[in-house]
């Protein structure tokens, strides 16, 4: 048998088995490098809607704290109440000195005994008044300005004319208060959830606002004010607070309209 030659070899089977391998490698390794050299394409991202894109770029508005806001509203009503409790207090002091010096001068001089019993003549009616209309509250001024009249009957029954006066006027004056803090005889009852004043508030327009007949935005228009009205606030629900003007017309206008006024 004849040995194979050299050229025999190399385009024998197993010859032409091996170079086509060598050739397959050779594609493999141009294709990964033709894919590694080919940009990485980017993921798909699905187009964000336009509602969400305003939802996104709309500024975050704080909560409101509406129960902080409702206690913030009642500080200041109460800080309004607290300072006139104050001025009054001071306007009693005031008072209460002028009629020891009335009353000091009419114990030098001998009041006569008909000017004692006009002056408890007018304290009582001053305190059937103040009786008739002080049903809505504790009538602790009622009380107060009885004991102030029956101890002045009981001076003016010493004869002891210049303390009965004394104490017929400051009867008079306790009786007056306290039918000035319920808003007078004409006054509607009190409303539900309406806080009176412990003692009517001197309030003032700071700007042309709107009373209306009842606390609320709702209710209908009764008269104007103008900015600078004097007005007395006499209780309050939520935010409106129930008022009247210098000329007795009454009605409810909103807290942020109103503001302080000190007395003359």
């Amino acid at each position: 048998m004849t040995a194979p030659g050299r050229a025999d070899l190399r385009q024998g089977p197993p010859a032409r088995a091996f170079f086509g391998l060598m050739r397959g490698v050779a594609s493999l390794s141009l294709l990964a490098a033709g894919l590694a050299a080919c940009p990485a394409q980017a993921p798909d991202v699905a187009p964000r809607s336009l509602r969400d894109t305003v939802a996104a770029s709309a500024p975050v508005r704080p909560a409101r704290d509406t129960a902080l806001e409702q206690r913030a509203v009642r500080l200041e009503l109460r800080l309004l109440e607290r300072d006139a409790q104050l001025e009054e207090l001071q306007a009693r002091l005031d008072e209460a000195r002028q009629e020891v010096v009335r009353a000091m001068a009419k114990l030098q001089t001998v009041a006569s005994r008909a000017e004692a019993a006009s002056a408890i003549a007018e304290a009582e009616i001053a305190v059937q008044s103040l009786r008739g209309v002080a049903t809505a509250q504790p009538a602790t001024d009622l009380a107060q300005a009885t004991t102030l009249l029956q101890q002045g009957s009981a001076e003016f029954a010493k004869q002891n004319y210049g303390g009965a006066l004394y104490l017929a006027n400051q009867s008079k004056r306790v009786a007056g208060a306290g039918k000035s803090r319920l808003g007078g005889e004409g006054r509607a009852p009190l409303r539900p959830g309406e806080v009176p004043f412990a003692v009517p508030v001197l309030l003032q327009s700071t700007a042309r606002g709107n009373v209306r007949e009842g606390p609320g935005g709702g209710y209908k228009v009764v008269f104007t004010v103008d900015p600078g009205a004097a007005l007395t606030g006499y209780s309050y629900v939520d935010q409106w607070v129930r008022i009247a003007d210098e000329g007795g017309r009454g009605g409810w206008m909103f807290l942020s309209l109103l503001g302080r006024r000190e007395a003359r």
